[in-house]
Protein backbone atom coordinates (compact mmCIF):
# COMPACT_ATOMS: atom_id res chain seq x y z
CA UNK A 1 0.00 0.00 0.00
CA UNK A 2 1.20 3.48 -0.85
CA UNK A 3 1.04 6.31 1.64
CA UNK A 4 -1.94 7.84 -0.18
CA UNK A 5 -3.77 4.50 -0.01
CA UNK A 6 -3.09 4.34 3.72
CA UNK A 7 -4.33 7.89 4.31
CA UNK A 8 -7.62 7.24 2.50
CA UNK A 9 -8.08 3.83 4.13
CA UNK A 10 -7.57 5.35 7.57
CA UNK A 11 -10.05 8.15 6.85
CA UNK A 12 -12.73 5.70 5.71
CA UNK A 13 -12.17 3.47 8.74
CA UNK A 14 -12.60 6.47 11.02
CA UNK A 15 -15.69 7.92 9.32
CA UNK A 16 -17.46 4.90 7.78
CA UNK A 17 -18.30 6.54 4.43
CA UNK A 18 -16.67 7.94 1.31
CA UNK A 19 -18.26 11.36 1.68
CA UNK A 20 -17.19 11.80 5.30
CA UNK A 21 -13.68 10.53 4.52
CA UNK A 22 -13.41 13.03 1.66
CA UNK A 23 -14.33 15.89 4.00
CA UNK A 24 -11.87 14.67 6.63
CA UNK A 25 -8.84 14.70 4.31
CA UNK A 26 -10.13 17.57 2.13
CA UNK A 27 -10.43 15.78 -1.23
CA UNK A 28 -13.32 14.93 -3.54
CA UNK A 29 -15.50 11.83 -3.16
CA UNK A 30 -14.47 10.44 -6.57
CA UNK A 31 -10.82 10.77 -5.53
CA UNK A 32 -11.47 8.70 -2.39
CA UNK A 33 -13.33 6.02 -4.39
CA UNK A 34 -10.58 5.81 -7.01
CA UNK A 35 -7.85 5.57 -4.38
CA UNK A 36 -9.69 2.77 -2.55
CA UNK A 37 -10.21 0.83 -5.77
CA UNK A 38 -6.54 1.19 -6.67
CA UNK A 39 -5.48 0.03 -3.19
CA UNK A 40 -7.73 -3.03 -3.38
CA UNK A 41 -6.44 -3.82 -6.87
CA UNK A 42 -2.84 -3.73 -5.65
CA UNK A 43 -3.60 -5.72 -2.50
CA UNK A 44 -5.62 -8.37 -4.30
CA UNK A 45 -8.50 -8.34 -1.82
CA UNK A 46 -11.41 -6.10 -0.85
CA UNK A 47 -11.11 -3.67 2.04
CA UNK A 48 -14.80 -2.79 2.36
CA UNK A 49 -18.22 -4.21 1.60
CA UNK A 50 -20.42 -1.52 0.05
CA UNK A 51 -24.12 -1.33 0.91
CA UNK A 52 -26.57 1.63 1.00
CA UNK A 53 -23.85 4.25 1.00
CA UNK A 54 -22.02 2.72 3.93
CA UNK A 55 -18.73 0.89 3.87
CA UNK A 56 -18.29 -2.10 6.13
CA UNK A 57 -14.66 -3.17 6.66
CA UNK A 58 -13.73 -6.70 5.68
CA UNK A 59 -11.81 -9.05 7.98
CA UNK A 60 -8.66 -8.15 6.06
CA UNK A 61 -9.25 -4.43 6.69
CA UNK A 62 -9.82 -5.07 10.39
CA UNK A 63 -6.52 -6.96 10.54
CA UNK A 64 -4.67 -4.10 8.84
CA UNK A 65 -6.19 -1.25 10.83
CA UNK A 66 -4.25 -1.60 14.14
CA UNK A 67 -0.98 -1.39 12.21
CA UNK A 68 -2.24 1.63 10.28
CA UNK A 69 -3.12 3.35 13.58
CA UNK A 70 0.41 2.80 14.87
CA UNK A 71 1.80 4.24 11.65
CA UNK A 72 -0.30 7.39 12.02
CA UNK A 73 0.83 7.78 15.63
CA UNK A 74 4.41 7.75 14.36
CA UNK A 75 3.52 10.27 11.66
CA UNK A 76 2.06 12.53 14.35
CA UNK A 77 5.34 12.34 16.25
CA UNK A 78 7.24 13.30 13.08
CA UNK A 79 4.95 16.29 12.60
CA UNK A 80 5.45 17.40 16.22
CA UNK A 81 9.22 17.08 15.87
CA UNK A 82 9.18 19.06 12.62
CA UNK A 83 7.13 21.80 14.31
CA UNK A 84 9.56 21.88 17.25
CA UNK A 85 12.53 22.13 14.92
CA UNK A 86 10.84 24.97 13.05
CA UNK A 87 10.48 26.87 16.32
CA UNK A 88 13.97 26.01 17.57
CA UNK A 89 12.77 23.48 20.15
CA UNK A 90 14.24 20.04 19.46
CA UNK A 91 12.36 18.19 22.18
CA UNK A 92 9.19 18.81 24.12
CA UNK A 93 9.31 15.57 26.07
CA UNK A 94 11.84 13.80 28.29
CA UNK A 95 11.51 10.08 28.98
CA UNK A 96 13.02 9.20 32.35
CA UNK A 97 13.55 5.65 33.59
CA UNK A 98 14.21 4.96 37.27
CA UNK A 99 14.34 2.15 39.78
CA UNK A 100 11.56 2.13 42.37
CA UNK A 101 13.90 3.10 45.23
CA UNK A 102 14.51 6.52 43.66
CA UNK A 103 10.92 7.16 42.58
CA UNK A 104 9.42 8.06 45.95
CA UNK A 105 11.69 10.65 47.53
CA UNK A 106 14.51 11.69 45.21
CA UNK A 107 13.09 11.76 41.68
CA UNK A 108 10.01 13.89 42.54
CA UNK A 109 12.33 16.53 43.98
CA UNK A 110 14.50 16.39 40.85
CA UNK A 111 11.48 16.65 38.53
CA UNK A 112 10.20 19.67 40.47
CA UNK A 113 13.55 21.42 40.00
CA UNK A 114 13.64 20.46 36.32
CA UNK A 115 10.11 21.76 35.72
CA UNK A 116 11.04 25.16 37.16
CA UNK A 117 13.70 25.51 34.47
CA UNK A 118 11.82 23.80 31.62
CA UNK A 119 8.09 24.32 32.27
CA UNK A 120 7.20 23.58 28.63
CA UNK A 121 8.72 20.09 28.68
CA UNK A 122 6.55 17.07 29.41
CA UNK A 123 8.36 14.59 31.67
CA UNK A 124 7.40 10.94 31.28
CA UNK A 125 8.59 8.75 34.19
CA UNK A 126 8.68 4.95 34.26
CA UNK A 127 9.62 3.10 37.47
CA UNK A 128 11.17 -0.26 36.58
CA UNK A 129 13.57 -2.90 37.83
CA UNK A 130 17.23 -2.35 36.96
CA UNK A 131 17.33 -4.93 34.10
CA UNK A 132 14.22 -3.32 32.61
CA UNK A 133 15.83 0.13 32.77
CA UNK A 134 18.86 -1.23 30.89
CA UNK A 135 16.72 -2.94 28.25
CA UNK A 136 14.56 0.14 27.69
CA UNK A 137 17.63 2.34 27.21
CA UNK A 138 19.13 -0.13 24.73
CA UNK A 139 15.85 -0.08 22.81
CA UNK A 140 15.98 3.76 22.85
CA UNK A 141 12.74 3.92 24.84
CA UNK A 142 14.20 6.36 27.38
CA UNK A 143 16.49 9.38 27.33
CA UNK A 144 18.13 8.76 30.71
CA UNK A 145 17.92 6.11 33.40
CA UNK A 146 18.69 6.25 37.11
CA UNK A 147 19.75 3.10 38.98
CA UNK A 148 21.36 2.09 42.24
CA UNK A 149 24.65 0.18 41.83
CA UNK A 150 26.70 -0.29 38.69
CA UNK A 151 25.53 -2.00 35.52
CA UNK A 152 27.85 -3.99 33.29
CA UNK A 153 26.71 -2.93 29.84
CA UNK A 154 29.32 -1.45 27.48
CA UNK A 155 26.63 0.13 25.28
CA UNK A 156 25.61 2.39 28.17
CA UNK A 157 27.45 5.40 29.56
CA UNK A 158 27.59 5.64 33.37
CA UNK A 159 27.72 8.81 35.45
CA UNK A 160 28.04 8.51 39.22
CA UNK A 161 25.70 10.87 41.10
CA UNK A 162 26.05 9.87 44.75
CA UNK A 163 27.19 7.18 47.18
CA UNK A 164 24.49 5.63 49.36
CA UNK A 165 24.95 3.44 52.45
CA UNK A 166 22.90 0.33 53.23
CA UNK A 167 20.67 0.30 56.32
CA UNK A 168 18.77 -2.26 58.36
CA UNK A 169 15.05 -1.79 58.98
CA UNK A 170 14.05 -3.86 62.04
CA UNK A 171 10.48 -4.34 63.22
CA UNK A 172 10.04 -2.72 66.61
CA UNK A 173 10.16 -5.33 69.37
CA UNK A 174 12.30 -7.76 67.38
CA UNK A 175 15.34 -6.84 69.51
CA UNK A 176 15.36 -5.44 73.06
CA UNK A 177 14.78 -1.69 73.27
CA UNK A 178 18.08 -1.31 75.11
CA UNK A 179 19.92 -2.74 72.09
CA UNK A 180 18.24 -0.33 69.68
CA UNK A 181 18.66 2.80 71.79
CA UNK A 182 20.90 5.38 70.12
CA UNK A 183 20.67 3.87 66.63
CA UNK A 184 23.85 1.80 66.96
CA UNK A 185 24.86 -0.09 63.80
CA UNK A 186 23.73 -3.69 63.42
CA UNK A 187 26.39 -6.24 62.53
CA UNK A 188 25.81 -8.90 59.91
CA UNK A 189 26.52 -11.52 62.56
CA UNK A 190 23.53 -10.29 64.58
CA UNK A 191 21.24 -10.98 61.63
CA UNK A 192 22.13 -14.69 61.62
CA UNK A 193 19.52 -15.55 64.23
CA UNK A 194 16.81 -13.18 63.01
CA UNK A 195 14.12 -13.51 60.33
CA UNK A 196 15.26 -11.64 57.22
CA UNK A 197 13.44 -10.16 54.22
CA UNK A 198 15.83 -10.98 51.40
CA UNK A 199 16.34 -9.21 48.09
CA UNK A 200 16.21 -11.23 44.89
CA UNK A 201 19.54 -12.95 44.26
CA UNK A 202 19.72 -11.37 40.78
CA UNK A 203 19.34 -7.85 42.15
CA UNK A 204 22.63 -5.87 42.28
CA UNK A 205 22.12 -5.02 45.97
CA UNK A 206 21.06 -8.57 46.72
CA UNK A 207 24.30 -9.78 45.17
CA UNK A 208 26.33 -7.33 47.29
CA UNK A 209 24.65 -8.51 50.49
CA UNK A 210 25.17 -12.18 49.63
CA UNK A 211 28.86 -11.53 48.95
CA UNK A 212 29.27 -9.70 52.27
CA UNK A 213 27.63 -12.61 54.10
CA UNK A 214 30.00 -15.08 52.44
CA UNK A 215 33.01 -12.91 53.30
CA UNK A 216 32.01 -12.86 57.00
CA UNK A 217 30.79 -16.44 57.20
CA UNK A 218 27.23 -15.38 57.97
CA UNK A 219 24.21 -17.44 56.99
CA UNK A 220 20.91 -15.56 56.85
CA UNK A 221 17.42 -17.03 57.31
CA UNK A 222 15.09 -15.44 54.72
CA UNK A 223 11.40 -15.70 55.50
CA UNK A 224 10.39 -14.01 52.25
CA UNK A 225 12.21 -12.83 49.11
CA UNK A 226 11.21 -9.68 47.22
CA UNK A 227 12.31 -7.88 44.07
CA UNK A 228 12.08 -4.25 45.15
CA UNK A 229 13.59 -2.37 48.08
CA UNK A 230 10.30 -0.70 48.98
CA UNK A 231 8.65 -4.13 49.10
CA UNK A 232 11.38 -5.25 51.51
CA UNK A 233 10.77 -2.19 53.69
CA UNK A 234 7.00 -2.79 53.67
CA UNK A 235 7.55 -6.39 54.81
CA UNK A 236 9.72 -5.15 57.68
CA UNK A 237 7.11 -2.55 58.65
CA UNK A 238 4.56 -5.36 58.78
CA UNK A 239 6.81 -7.23 61.23
CA UNK A 240 7.92 -10.09 59.01
CA UNK A 241 11.65 -9.61 59.43
CA UNK A 242 14.73 -7.43 59.03
CA UNK A 243 15.11 -5.71 55.65
CA UNK A 244 18.46 -4.52 54.34
CA UNK A 245 17.74 -1.55 52.10
CA UNK A 246 19.54 1.34 50.47
CA UNK A 247 19.64 4.75 52.09
CA UNK A 248 17.12 6.24 49.65
CA UNK A 249 14.53 3.61 50.52
CA UNK A 250 15.30 3.92 54.23
CA UNK A 251 14.25 7.58 54.10
CA UNK A 252 10.61 6.61 53.66
CA UNK A 253 10.52 4.18 56.60
CA UNK A 254 7.74 4.52 59.16
CA UNK A 255 9.77 4.91 62.36
CA UNK A 256 6.73 4.07 64.46
CA UNK A 257 6.96 0.55 63.03
CA UNK A 258 10.67 -0.05 62.44
CA UNK A 259 14.08 0.96 63.74
CA UNK A 260 16.42 2.14 60.97
CA UNK A 261 20.09 1.65 61.80
CA UNK A 262 23.31 1.44 59.79
CA UNK A 263 24.66 -1.92 58.68
CA UNK A 264 28.10 -3.08 59.79
CA UNK A 265 30.33 -3.63 57.89
CA UNK A 266 29.43 -0.59 55.86
CA UNK A 267 28.18 -1.41 52.39
CA UNK A 268 28.07 1.55 50.01
CA UNK A 269 26.40 1.57 46.61
CA UNK A 270 26.44 4.15 43.85
CA UNK A 271 23.50 5.94 42.29
CA UNK A 272 24.24 6.16 38.57
CA UNK A 273 22.76 7.92 35.58
CA UNK A 274 22.70 5.76 32.45
CA UNK A 275 22.57 6.93 28.85
CA UNK A 276 23.08 5.21 25.54
CA UNK A 277 26.77 5.66 24.72
CA UNK A 278 26.31 5.93 20.96
CA UNK A 279 23.86 8.85 21.28
CA UNK A 280 24.96 12.26 22.56
CA UNK A 281 23.05 13.20 25.69
CA UNK A 282 20.43 15.87 25.04
CA UNK A 283 20.39 19.16 26.89
CA UNK A 284 17.24 18.01 28.69
CA UNK A 285 18.74 14.67 29.74
CA UNK A 286 21.83 16.40 31.11
CA UNK A 287 19.66 18.93 32.94
CA UNK A 288 17.62 16.16 34.57
CA UNK A 289 20.83 14.38 35.57
CA UNK A 290 22.08 17.52 37.29
CA UNK A 291 18.76 17.90 39.10
CA UNK A 292 19.03 14.28 40.29
CA UNK A 293 22.53 14.95 41.61
CA UNK A 294 21.25 17.99 43.52
CA UNK A 295 18.16 16.16 44.79
CA UNK A 296 20.25 13.27 46.06
CA UNK A 297 22.64 15.59 47.89
CA UNK A 298 19.86 17.58 49.52
CA UNK A 299 17.64 14.62 50.34
CA UNK A 300 20.39 12.46 51.82
CA UNK A 301 21.72 15.32 53.94
CA UNK A 302 18.31 16.43 55.19
CA UNK A 303 16.82 13.03 55.87
CA UNK A 304 19.92 11.66 57.57
CA UNK A 305 19.82 14.37 60.24
CA UNK A 306 16.04 14.02 60.63
CA UNK A 307 16.28 10.26 61.01
CA UNK A 308 19.06 10.56 63.59
CA UNK A 309 16.98 12.87 65.76
CA UNK A 310 13.96 10.53 65.60
CA UNK A 311 16.04 7.49 66.45
CA UNK A 312 17.57 9.15 69.50
CA UNK A 313 14.15 10.30 70.60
Amino acid sequence: MRLRHIEVFNAVMQTGSVSAAARLINVTQPAVSRTLQHAELQLGFALFQRARGRLTPTNEALALFPHIEKLFEQLDEVQRLAANLRHGQVNDRLNVLTVFALSREVLPRAVAGFRQKYPEVQVNVQALHTPQVVTALLLQEGDVGFVISSVRQPALEHESLAEVDMFCALPRGLLPASRMRGGEALALEELAGLPVVALDGKDPLGIRIQQACRDHGVGLSPVVTVQTYHAALSMAEYGLGVAIVDGCTAMSADLDKVHVVPLRPQITVAVNALRLAQRPGSVLARAMTQEMRRALRETLAGETSARASKIQA
